[in-house]
Protein backbone atom coordinates (compact mmCIF):
# COMPACT_ATOMS: atom_id res chain seq x y z
CA UNK A 1 0.00 0.00 0.00
CA UNK A 2 1.30 3.59 -0.93
CA UNK A 3 1.89 5.92 1.61
CA UNK A 4 1.88 9.18 -0.89
CA UNK A 5 -1.31 11.37 -1.82
CA UNK A 6 -1.93 11.99 -4.92
CA UNK A 7 -5.05 14.54 -6.16
CA UNK A 8 -6.43 14.16 -9.78
CA UNK A 9 -8.53 17.88 -10.47
CA UNK A 10 -10.28 17.21 -14.02
CA UNK A 11 -11.37 20.63 -15.35
CA UNK A 12 -13.86 19.71 -17.81
CA UNK A 13 -14.63 21.19 -20.73
CA UNK A 14 -10.79 23.64 -20.15
CA UNK A 15 -8.80 22.81 -23.43
CA UNK A 16 -6.15 24.78 -25.49
CA UNK A 17 -7.44 27.42 -28.15
CA UNK A 18 -6.68 26.66 -31.37
CA UNK A 19 -6.91 30.32 -32.59
CA UNK A 20 -8.37 32.10 -29.57
CA UNK A 21 -11.72 32.76 -31.44
CA UNK A 22 -14.17 32.66 -28.72
CA UNK A 23 -11.65 31.58 -26.04
CA UNK A 24 -13.34 31.60 -23.04
CA UNK A 25 -10.37 30.06 -21.16
CA UNK A 26 -7.67 32.49 -22.61
CA UNK A 27 -10.21 35.51 -21.91
CA UNK A 28 -10.68 34.26 -18.37
CA UNK A 29 -8.57 35.78 -15.39
CA UNK A 30 -6.51 32.31 -14.32
CA UNK A 31 -3.82 33.09 -12.18
CA UNK A 32 -3.12 29.65 -10.54
CA UNK A 33 -3.89 28.14 -14.30
CA UNK A 34 -1.01 30.13 -15.96
CA UNK A 35 1.61 29.72 -12.60
CA UNK A 36 1.05 26.30 -13.24
CA UNK A 37 1.43 26.23 -16.93
CA UNK A 38 4.63 28.68 -16.65
CA UNK A 39 5.90 27.04 -13.59
CA UNK A 40 5.31 23.03 -13.46
CA UNK A 41 5.71 20.03 -15.96
CA UNK A 42 2.93 19.89 -18.34
CA UNK A 43 1.97 18.51 -21.94
CA UNK A 44 -0.99 18.76 -23.55
CA UNK A 45 -3.56 15.50 -24.33
CA UNK A 46 -5.43 14.36 -27.17
CA UNK A 47 -9.12 14.50 -25.98
CA UNK A 48 -11.13 13.16 -28.67
CA UNK A 49 -11.62 10.78 -31.88
CA UNK A 50 -9.67 7.62 -31.58
CA UNK A 51 -7.76 8.71 -28.73
CA UNK A 52 -11.15 7.57 -26.67
CA UNK A 53 -12.29 5.00 -29.27
CA UNK A 54 -14.51 7.26 -31.40
CA UNK A 55 -14.61 6.50 -35.00
CA UNK A 56 -12.41 9.07 -36.46
CA UNK A 57 -10.77 12.31 -35.20
CA UNK A 58 -13.26 14.42 -36.53
CA UNK A 59 -15.28 12.75 -33.58
CA UNK A 60 -15.45 15.52 -30.67
CA UNK A 61 -14.67 13.95 -27.53
CA UNK A 62 -17.11 14.07 -24.35
CA UNK A 63 -17.59 13.88 -20.56
CA UNK A 64 -18.47 9.95 -20.34
CA UNK A 65 -15.82 8.21 -23.17
CA UNK A 66 -13.44 11.03 -21.59
CA UNK A 67 -13.59 9.84 -18.21
CA UNK A 68 -13.85 5.74 -19.14
CA UNK A 69 -10.27 6.80 -20.75
CA UNK A 70 -8.67 8.52 -17.55
CA UNK A 71 -10.05 5.67 -15.67
CA UNK A 72 -9.64 2.49 -17.26
CA UNK A 73 -5.91 3.21 -18.67
CA UNK A 74 -7.13 1.90 -22.52
CA UNK A 75 -8.89 2.99 -25.74
CA UNK A 76 -11.81 0.84 -25.74
CA UNK A 77 -14.09 1.27 -29.10
CA UNK A 78 -16.83 3.61 -27.72
CA UNK A 79 -20.30 4.95 -28.77
CA UNK A 80 -20.83 5.79 -32.36
CA UNK A 81 -17.86 3.51 -32.93
CA UNK A 82 -19.06 0.61 -31.39
CA UNK A 83 -22.83 0.93 -32.73
CA UNK A 84 -21.52 1.57 -36.51
CA UNK A 85 -19.37 -2.02 -36.06
CA UNK A 86 -22.72 -3.07 -34.62
CA UNK A 87 -24.58 -1.66 -37.69
CA UNK A 88 -22.08 -2.44 -40.43
CA UNK A 89 -21.60 -6.86 -39.27
CA UNK A 90 -25.43 -6.45 -39.07
CA UNK A 91 -24.87 -7.96 -35.51
CA UNK A 92 -27.53 -5.20 -34.40
CA UNK A 93 -30.32 -6.91 -36.24
CA UNK A 94 -29.59 -10.48 -35.12
CA UNK A 95 -29.51 -9.21 -31.06
CA UNK A 96 -32.31 -10.28 -29.34
CA UNK A 97 -33.58 -7.33 -28.35
CA UNK A 98 -33.91 -6.80 -32.34
CA UNK A 99 -36.37 -9.80 -32.83
CA UNK A 100 -38.50 -9.18 -29.59
CA UNK A 101 -38.86 -5.69 -31.16
CA UNK A 102 -39.62 -7.12 -34.25
CA UNK A 103 -41.98 -9.82 -33.67
CA UNK A 104 -44.06 -6.99 -31.39
CA UNK A 105 -44.87 -4.53 -34.30
CA UNK A 106 -45.33 -7.75 -36.69
CA UNK A 107 -48.21 -8.44 -34.75
CA UNK A 108 -50.00 -4.84 -35.26
CA UNK A 109 -48.11 -2.35 -32.84
CA UNK A 110 -46.20 0.73 -34.05
CA UNK A 111 -42.27 0.73 -33.57
CA UNK A 112 -41.47 3.39 -32.01
CA UNK A 113 -38.16 5.81 -31.84
CA UNK A 114 -36.73 8.30 -29.57
CA UNK A 115 -33.45 10.09 -29.50
CA UNK A 116 -32.01 12.59 -30.12
CA UNK A 117 -31.65 13.96 -33.72
CA UNK A 118 -27.92 14.59 -35.02
CA UNK A 119 -24.91 13.99 -36.13
CA UNK A 120 -22.78 14.82 -33.55
CA UNK A 121 -21.66 11.28 -32.47
CA UNK A 122 -22.14 12.06 -28.48
CA UNK A 123 -25.27 10.52 -27.52
CA UNK A 124 -26.75 9.97 -30.89
CA UNK A 125 -26.30 9.36 -34.65
CA UNK A 126 -28.79 10.34 -37.60
CA UNK A 127 -27.34 7.62 -39.51
CA UNK A 128 -28.53 4.97 -36.67
CA UNK A 129 -32.24 5.64 -36.81
CA UNK A 130 -31.79 6.08 -40.49
CA UNK A 131 -30.72 2.22 -40.93
CA UNK A 132 -32.88 1.03 -38.65
CA UNK A 133 -36.05 2.62 -40.19
CA UNK A 134 -34.74 1.03 -43.07
CA UNK A 135 -34.13 -2.36 -41.61
CA UNK A 136 -37.21 -2.30 -39.76
CA UNK A 137 -39.46 -2.03 -43.42
CA UNK A 138 -37.44 -4.54 -44.90
CA UNK A 139 -38.60 -7.14 -41.71
CA UNK A 140 -42.41 -6.20 -42.45
CA UNK A 141 -42.97 -3.22 -39.95
CA UNK A 142 -45.91 -1.29 -41.17
CA UNK A 143 -46.03 1.37 -38.49
CA UNK A 144 -42.61 4.03 -37.34
CA UNK A 145 -43.11 7.03 -35.47
CA UNK A 146 -39.83 8.76 -34.43
CA UNK A 147 -40.25 11.36 -31.05
CA UNK A 148 -37.18 13.66 -31.66
CA UNK A 149 -35.30 15.54 -29.41
CA UNK A 150 -33.51 18.51 -30.58
CA UNK A 151 -29.91 18.67 -30.29
CA UNK A 152 -28.25 21.96 -30.30
CA UNK A 153 -25.22 21.27 -28.24
CA UNK A 154 -22.92 18.76 -29.88
CA UNK A 155 -23.71 20.73 -33.29
CA UNK A 156 -24.30 24.10 -34.30
CA UNK A 157 -26.72 25.69 -32.18
CA UNK A 158 -29.73 26.38 -34.50
CA UNK A 159 -28.89 23.45 -37.20
CA UNK A 160 -32.20 21.33 -35.97
CA UNK A 161 -34.08 21.65 -39.43
CA UNK A 162 -30.95 20.18 -41.14
CA UNK A 163 -31.82 16.57 -39.79
CA UNK A 164 -35.44 17.46 -39.81
CA UNK A 165 -35.23 17.68 -43.22
CA UNK A 166 -32.91 14.34 -43.34
CA UNK A 167 -35.18 12.29 -41.72
CA UNK A 168 -38.49 13.59 -43.81
CA UNK A 169 -36.51 13.03 -46.65
CA UNK A 170 -35.58 9.10 -45.66
CA UNK A 171 -39.54 8.40 -44.26
CA UNK A 172 -40.26 10.15 -47.90
CA UNK A 173 -38.36 7.80 -49.51
CA UNK A 174 -39.51 4.58 -47.34
CA UNK A 175 -43.38 5.42 -47.08
CA UNK A 176 -45.43 3.12 -49.13
CA UNK A 177 -48.34 1.30 -49.12
CA UNK A 178 -46.52 -1.39 -46.86
CA UNK A 179 -44.91 1.34 -44.10
CA UNK A 180 -45.95 4.61 -42.52
CA UNK A 181 -43.22 6.09 -41.14
CA UNK A 182 -43.90 9.97 -39.46
CA UNK A 183 -42.54 12.49 -37.20
CA UNK A 184 -44.76 11.95 -34.09
CA UNK A 185 -43.34 14.84 -31.01
CA UNK A 186 -40.10 16.12 -30.03
CA UNK A 187 -38.66 19.09 -28.11
CA UNK A 188 -35.19 20.85 -26.75
CA UNK A 189 -33.30 18.30 -25.83
CA UNK A 190 -32.42 20.87 -22.43
CA UNK A 191 -36.46 20.80 -22.15
CA UNK A 192 -38.09 17.29 -21.88
CA UNK A 193 -36.77 13.76 -21.69
CA UNK A 194 -32.97 13.63 -21.44
CA UNK A 195 -32.26 14.71 -18.01
CA UNK A 196 -29.04 12.65 -15.90
CA UNK A 197 -28.58 11.93 -12.49
CA UNK A 198 -31.94 12.40 -11.40
CA UNK A 199 -31.22 16.61 -10.91
CA UNK A 200 -35.03 17.16 -12.87
CA UNK A 201 -37.35 14.10 -13.15
CA UNK A 202 -39.55 16.98 -14.28
CA UNK A 203 -37.75 17.05 -17.76
CA UNK A 204 -38.87 13.36 -17.86
CA UNK A 205 -42.34 13.67 -17.69
CA UNK A 206 -42.50 16.16 -19.73
CA UNK A 207 -40.72 14.27 -22.34
CA UNK A 208 -43.17 11.18 -21.25
CA UNK A 209 -46.49 13.27 -21.54
CA UNK A 210 -45.50 14.44 -25.01
CA UNK A 211 -44.17 11.03 -26.26
CA UNK A 212 -46.31 8.62 -24.51
CA UNK A 213 -49.43 10.32 -24.19
CA UNK A 214 -49.19 13.48 -26.79
CA UNK A 215 -50.05 15.85 -24.69
CA UNK A 216 -48.63 19.05 -25.47
CA UNK A 217 -48.75 21.91 -28.06
CA UNK A 218 -49.92 20.62 -31.54
CA UNK A 219 -48.49 21.12 -34.90
CA UNK A 220 -49.12 19.81 -38.75
CA UNK A 221 -44.81 19.24 -38.83
CA UNK A 222 -41.95 19.13 -36.43
CA UNK A 223 -40.60 21.94 -40.06
CA UNK A 224 -43.85 23.95 -38.28
CA UNK A 225 -43.49 23.42 -34.96
CA UNK A 226 -39.61 24.80 -34.85
CA UNK A 227 -40.28 27.88 -36.63
CA UNK A 228 -43.18 29.04 -35.07
CA UNK A 229 -41.12 28.46 -31.62
CA UNK A 230 -38.33 30.82 -32.98
CA UNK A 231 -40.32 33.49 -34.24
CA UNK A 232 -41.83 33.68 -31.16
CA UNK A 233 -38.44 32.98 -29.04
CA UNK A 234 -35.82 35.30 -30.02
CA UNK A 235 -32.66 34.09 -30.18
CA UNK A 236 -33.56 30.59 -28.68
CA UNK A 237 -31.03 27.63 -29.65
CA UNK A 238 -32.40 24.18 -30.26
CA UNK A 239 -31.29 22.41 -27.01
CA UNK A 240 -34.32 24.73 -25.03
CA UNK A 241 -37.25 24.48 -27.88
CA UNK A 242 -40.35 23.54 -25.73
CA UNK A 243 -42.13 20.10 -26.35
CA UNK A 244 -44.59 19.42 -29.52
CA UNK A 245 -46.28 17.18 -30.93
CA UNK A 246 -47.54 16.39 -34.82
CA UNK A 247 -51.39 16.07 -34.72
CA UNK A 248 -53.44 15.53 -37.67
CA UNK A 249 -57.53 15.97 -37.41
CA UNK A 250 -57.60 17.26 -34.01
CA UNK A 251 -55.21 13.88 -32.57
CA UNK A 252 -51.45 13.18 -32.39
CA UNK A 253 -50.39 11.39 -34.89
CA UNK A 254 -48.26 8.70 -32.99
CA UNK A 255 -49.15 8.07 -29.10
CA UNK A 256 -47.31 4.88 -27.91
CA UNK A 257 -50.05 2.57 -26.83
CA UNK A 258 -50.72 -1.61 -25.83
CA UNK A 259 -48.58 -3.68 -28.18
CA UNK A 260 -46.07 -1.27 -29.48
CA UNK A 261 -42.48 -1.57 -29.45
CA UNK A 262 -40.21 1.10 -28.29
CA UNK A 263 -36.32 1.85 -29.18
CA UNK A 264 -34.38 4.77 -27.42
CA UNK A 265 -31.40 5.06 -30.10
CA UNK A 266 -29.34 7.30 -28.33
CA UNK A 267 -26.03 5.46 -27.38
CA UNK A 268 -24.63 7.52 -24.56
CA UNK A 269 -26.07 6.36 -21.10
CA UNK A 270 -25.68 9.39 -18.61
CA UNK A 271 -28.97 10.98 -20.65
CA UNK A 272 -30.93 7.72 -21.04
CA UNK A 273 -31.14 6.04 -18.07
CA UNK A 274 -34.30 7.70 -16.23
CA UNK A 275 -36.27 7.58 -19.16
CA UNK A 276 -35.59 4.23 -19.79
CA UNK A 277 -36.31 3.66 -16.16
CA UNK A 278 -39.81 5.14 -16.60
CA UNK A 279 -40.28 2.68 -19.71
CA UNK A 280 -38.90 -0.53 -18.09
CA UNK A 281 -38.50 -0.27 -14.32
CA UNK A 282 -41.49 -2.00 -12.58
CA UNK A 283 -40.81 -0.54 -9.84
CA UNK A 284 -40.52 2.64 -11.00
CA UNK A 285 -42.31 5.30 -9.00
CA UNK A 286 -40.10 9.39 -9.77
CA UNK A 287 -43.53 10.26 -11.24
CA UNK A 288 -46.88 9.81 -11.67
CA UNK A 289 -46.43 8.11 -15.57
CA UNK A 290 -51.09 7.85 -15.87
CA UNK A 291 -51.55 5.36 -18.93
CA UNK A 292 -48.63 2.78 -18.68
CA UNK A 293 -48.93 1.11 -22.00
CA UNK A 294 -47.37 -2.46 -22.39
CA UNK A 295 -45.05 -1.69 -25.00
CA UNK A 296 -41.45 -3.98 -25.54
CA UNK A 297 -38.39 -1.55 -24.87
CA UNK A 298 -35.13 -1.52 -25.64
CA UNK A 299 -31.65 0.85 -25.69
CA UNK A 300 -29.21 1.32 -28.25
CA UNK A 301 -26.83 0.04 -25.27
CA UNK A 302 -27.30 -1.18 -22.18
CA UNK A 303 -26.70 1.90 -19.89
CA UNK A 304 -26.04 1.07 -16.72
CA UNK A 305 -25.08 -2.64 -16.59
CA UNK A 306 -24.92 -3.28 -12.88
CA UNK A 307 -28.84 -1.81 -12.79
CA UNK A 308 -29.90 -3.71 -16.10
CA UNK A 309 -31.20 -0.38 -17.48
CA UNK A 310 -32.69 -1.57 -19.53
CA UNK A 311 -33.37 -5.08 -19.54
CA UNK A 312 -33.21 -5.28 -23.07
CA UNK A 313 -30.76 -3.81 -25.68
CA UNK A 314 -29.41 -3.90 -29.32
CA UNK A 315 -25.28 -3.55 -28.98
CA UNK A 316 -23.20 -5.37 -26.18
CA UNK A 317 -21.28 -2.11 -24.17
CA UNK A 318 -17.39 -2.43 -24.19
CA UNK A 319 -16.72 -4.75 -21.80
CA UNK A 320 -14.28 -2.54 -19.97
CA UNK A 321 -11.63 -4.42 -17.27
CA UNK A 322 -8.49 -3.69 -15.26
CA UNK A 323 -9.78 0.00 -14.15
CA UNK A 324 -7.65 2.15 -12.16
CA UNK A 325 -10.60 2.34 -9.52
CA UNK A 326 -10.26 -1.71 -9.10
CA UNK A 327 -6.10 -2.00 -9.14
CA UNK A 328 -5.92 0.75 -6.35
CA UNK A 329 -8.48 -1.19 -4.43
CA UNK A 330 -5.83 -4.30 -4.83
CA UNK A 331 -3.35 -2.07 -3.91
CA UNK A 332 -5.29 -1.29 -0.25
CA UNK A 333 -5.29 2.57 -1.67
CA UNK A 334 -8.32 3.86 0.10
CA UNK A 335 -9.89 6.56 -2.91
CA UNK A 336 -12.09 9.52 -2.67
CA UNK A 337 -14.07 11.19 -5.59
CA UNK A 338 -16.46 13.98 -5.64
CA UNK A 339 -18.56 16.39 -8.28
CA UNK A 340 -21.30 17.82 -7.90
CA UNK A 341 -24.65 16.29 -9.67
CA UNK A 342 -24.18 16.69 -13.28
CA UNK A 343 -20.82 15.56 -13.03
CA UNK A 344 -21.20 13.07 -9.94
CA UNK A 345 -21.20 9.92 -12.37
CA UNK A 346 -18.61 10.60 -14.54
CA UNK A 347 -15.93 10.46 -11.40
CA UNK A 348 -17.92 7.22 -10.08
CA UNK A 349 -19.74 5.38 -12.95
CA UNK A 350 -17.80 6.22 -16.00
CA UNK A 351 -14.80 6.50 -14.15
CA UNK A 352 -15.05 2.42 -13.22
CA UNK A 353 -15.92 0.98 -16.47
CA UNK A 354 -19.77 1.63 -16.57
CA UNK A 355 -19.90 0.23 -12.88
CA UNK A 356 -22.46 1.78 -10.63
CA UNK A 357 -20.61 -0.27 -7.67
CA UNK A 358 -18.08 0.27 -5.85
CA UNK A 359 -14.94 -2.24 -5.91
CA UNK A 360 -14.81 -1.87 -1.89
CA UNK A 361 -16.86 -0.02 0.29
CA UNK A 362 -14.24 0.34 2.91
CA UNK A 363 -11.44 1.49 0.70
CA UNK A 364 -13.43 3.77 -1.68
CA UNK A 365 -15.99 7.08 -0.49
CA UNK A 366 -18.06 8.80 -3.07
CA UNK A 367 -19.76 12.21 -2.25
CA UNK A 368 -22.65 14.18 -4.58
CA UNK A 369 -22.46 17.78 -4.02
CA UNK A 370 -26.43 18.73 -5.23
CA UNK A 371 -26.38 20.98 -8.44
CA UNK A 372 -28.56 24.24 -8.48
CA UNK A 373 -31.83 23.26 -10.72
CA UNK A 374 -31.37 26.56 -12.99
CA UNK A 375 -29.45 27.09 -16.22
CA UNK A 376 -25.75 26.86 -15.81
CA UNK A 377 -25.57 30.81 -17.05
CA UNK A 378 -27.15 31.93 -14.48
CA UNK A 379 -24.87 30.51 -11.90
CA UNK A 380 -22.02 29.71 -13.64
CA UNK A 381 -19.82 29.46 -10.16
CA UNK A 382 -21.94 26.11 -9.93
CA UNK A 383 -20.59 24.33 -6.68
CA UNK A 384 -17.18 24.85 -7.19
CA UNK A 385 -16.85 26.29 -3.63
CA UNK A 386 -18.21 23.63 -2.02
CA UNK A 387 -16.59 20.88 -3.98
CA UNK A 388 -13.00 23.01 -2.84
CA UNK A 389 -14.62 22.88 0.62
CA UNK A 390 -14.64 19.05 0.67
CA UNK A 391 -11.22 18.72 -1.10
CA UNK A 392 -9.31 20.38 1.34
CA UNK A 393 -10.90 19.02 4.47
CA UNK A 394 -9.83 15.34 2.57
CA UNK A 395 -6.94 16.15 1.18
CA UNK A 396 -5.60 17.68 5.52
CA UNK A 397 -7.45 14.51 6.68
CA UNK A 398 -4.84 12.13 4.47
CA UNK A 399 -7.19 9.38 5.05
CA UNK A 400 -6.92 8.60 1.13
CA UNK A 401 -4.52 7.81 -1.23
CA UNK A 402 -6.33 8.97 -4.09
CA UNK A 403 -8.44 11.79 -4.55
CA UNK A 404 -10.64 12.57 -7.70
CA UNK A 405 -12.83 15.44 -8.58
CA UNK A 406 -14.55 17.22 -11.27
CA UNK A 407 -15.57 20.59 -11.71
CA UNK A 408 -17.95 20.87 -14.76
CA UNK A 409 -18.24 24.48 -15.18
CA UNK A 410 -16.30 24.96 -18.30
CA UNK A 411 -17.96 22.16 -20.32
CA UNK A 412 -21.93 22.74 -18.46
CA UNK A 413 -21.91 26.97 -18.36
CA UNK A 414 -19.80 26.46 -21.98
CA UNK A 415 -23.06 24.55 -23.56
CA UNK A 416 -24.96 27.35 -22.41
CA UNK A 417 -23.42 29.50 -25.53
CA UNK A 418 -23.39 32.47 -22.93
CA UNK A 419 -19.60 33.59 -23.41
CA UNK A 420 -19.54 35.97 -20.24
CA UNK A 421 -20.90 33.48 -18.06
CA UNK A 422 -18.11 31.10 -19.20
CA UNK A 423 -15.49 33.34 -18.87
CA UNK A 424 -17.01 33.76 -15.24
CA UNK A 425 -17.37 29.66 -14.95
CA UNK A 426 -13.69 29.13 -15.74
CA UNK A 427 -12.60 31.92 -13.80
CA UNK A 428 -14.49 30.52 -10.54
CA UNK A 429 -12.35 27.37 -11.78
CA UNK A 430 -9.11 29.11 -11.05
CA UNK A 431 -9.70 30.32 -7.14
CA UNK A 432 -10.69 26.59 -6.78
CA UNK A 433 -7.16 26.21 -7.62
CA UNK A 434 -5.97 28.93 -5.78
CA UNK A 435 -7.22 27.76 -2.51
CA UNK A 436 -6.32 24.05 -3.18
CA UNK A 437 -2.69 24.97 -4.08
CA UNK A 438 -1.61 26.15 -0.67
CA UNK A 439 -3.18 22.49 1.18
CA UNK A 440 -1.10 21.09 -1.41
CA UNK A 441 2.32 22.14 -0.34
CA UNK A 442 1.08 21.81 3.58
CA UNK A 443 0.33 18.57 2.91
CA UNK A 444 3.02 17.47 0.61
CA UNK A 445 0.36 15.66 -1.22
CA UNK A 446 0.62 15.54 -5.46
CA UNK A 447 -1.33 17.71 -7.32
CA UNK A 448 -2.59 16.33 -11.16
CA UNK A 449 -4.60 18.37 -12.95
CA UNK A 450 -6.12 17.85 -16.43
CA UNK A 451 -9.47 18.47 -18.70
CA UNK A 452 -11.55 15.42 -19.93
CA UNK A 453 -12.25 17.54 -23.14
CA UNK A 454 -12.28 21.11 -24.56
CA UNK A 455 -15.38 23.29 -24.65
CA UNK A 456 -15.27 26.41 -22.81
CA UNK A 457 -12.23 27.07 -25.26
CA UNK A 458 -14.39 27.32 -28.62
CA UNK A 459 -17.32 29.76 -27.80
CA UNK A 460 -17.61 31.01 -31.13
CA UNK A 461 -17.84 29.62 -34.53
CA UNK A 462 -18.36 30.71 -38.46
CA UNK A 463 -21.50 29.56 -40.43
CA UNK A 464 -22.08 28.95 -44.15
CA UNK A 465 -22.11 32.62 -44.29
CA UNK A 466 -18.49 32.99 -42.62
CA UNK A 467 -20.46 34.78 -39.20
CA UNK A 468 -19.24 34.43 -35.75
CA UNK A 469 -21.94 32.76 -33.86
CA UNK A 470 -22.04 30.89 -30.55
CA UNK A 471 -20.84 27.39 -30.40
CA UNK A 472 -22.17 25.09 -27.94
CA UNK A 473 -20.35 21.94 -28.71
CA UNK A 474 -17.45 20.23 -27.45
CA UNK A 475 -14.31 21.07 -29.19
CA UNK A 476 -11.38 19.16 -30.94
CA UNK A 477 -8.60 20.93 -29.01
CA UNK A 478 -6.36 19.25 -26.82
CA UNK A 479 -6.00 19.44 -22.81
CA UNK A 480 -3.64 20.42 -20.55
CA UNK A 481 -1.92 17.78 -18.09
CA UNK A 482 -0.06 19.18 -15.30
CA UNK A 483 2.16 17.72 -12.45
CA UNK A 484 2.43 19.95 -9.19
CA UNK A 485 4.69 19.20 -6.29
CA UNK A 486 6.35 16.06 -7.56
CA UNK A 487 10.10 15.08 -8.11
CA UNK A 488 8.87 14.66 -12.04
CA UNK A 489 11.00 17.36 -14.42
CA UNK A 490 9.56 16.34 -17.70
CA UNK A 491 6.41 14.85 -19.25
CA UNK A 492 6.03 13.18 -23.20
CA UNK A 493 5.32 15.83 -25.46
CA UNK A 494 2.44 16.17 -27.29
CA UNK A 495 1.51 14.18 -30.00
CA UNK A 496 0.10 10.72 -29.34
CA UNK A 497 -0.26 10.90 -26.13
CA UNK A 498 -3.94 11.46 -24.66
CA UNK A 499 -6.33 10.62 -21.55
CA UNK A 500 -5.73 6.91 -21.69
CA UNK A 501 -2.11 7.43 -20.44
CA UNK A 502 -3.14 9.38 -17.32
CA UNK A 503 -4.25 5.95 -15.24
CA UNK A 504 -0.69 4.50 -15.83
CA UNK A 505 0.81 8.22 -14.50
CA UNK A 506 -1.50 8.16 -11.52
CA UNK A 507 0.17 4.61 -10.59
CA UNK A 508 3.81 5.75 -11.02
CA UNK A 509 3.38 8.84 -8.84
CA UNK A 510 2.08 6.39 -6.30
CA UNK A 511 5.00 4.23 -6.37
CA UNK A 512 2.92 0.93 -7.87
CA UNK A 513 3.88 -0.41 -11.17
CA UNK A 514 1.35 0.32 -13.98
CA UNK A 515 -1.02 -2.59 -15.34
CA UNK A 516 0.81 -4.13 -18.99
CA UNK A 517 -2.08 -3.28 -20.59
CA UNK A 518 -2.38 0.34 -19.73
CA UNK A 519 -1.43 3.09 -22.07
CA UNK A 520 1.84 4.29 -20.90
CA UNK A 521 2.64 6.82 -18.22
CA UNK A 522 3.40 10.11 -19.22
CA UNK A 523 6.59 10.47 -16.83
CA UNK A 524 9.69 8.60 -16.24
CA UNK A 525 10.37 8.77 -12.40
CA UNK A 526 14.16 8.70 -11.18
CA UNK A 527 15.04 5.17 -10.01
CA UNK A 528 14.54 4.62 -6.53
Amino acid sequence: MSDKQVVLIVMDGVGRSANGIGDAVGEARTPALDKLLKECPHTYLRAHGEAVGLPSDEDMGNSEVGHNALGCGQIYSQGAKLVNESIASGAIYRSKAWEALAARTLKGGTLHFIGLLSDGNVHSNISHLLSMLEEAKKEGVKRARIHILLDGRDVPATSALIYVDMLEAKLKELNSDSFDGRIASGGGRMKITMDRYKANWDMVKAGWETHVHGNGRAFSSARKAIETYRAENEGIIDQDLPAFVISEDGKPVGTIEDGDAVILFNFRGDRAIEISEAFDSPSFDAFDRGRMPDVTFAGMLQYDGDLKIPRLFLVEPPCIKNTLGEFLVNHGVKQYAVSETQKYGHVTYFWNGNRSEKFSETLETYEEIPSDRVSFDERPWMKSAEITDRVIEVIRSKEYGFVRLNYPNGDMVGHTGNMDATVIGVEAVDLALQRILPVIDETGAILVITADHGNADQMLEKNKKGELVPRTAHSLNPVPFIIYNSCVKELKPEGKIGLANVAATVAELLGLEPLPCWEESLISLPKR
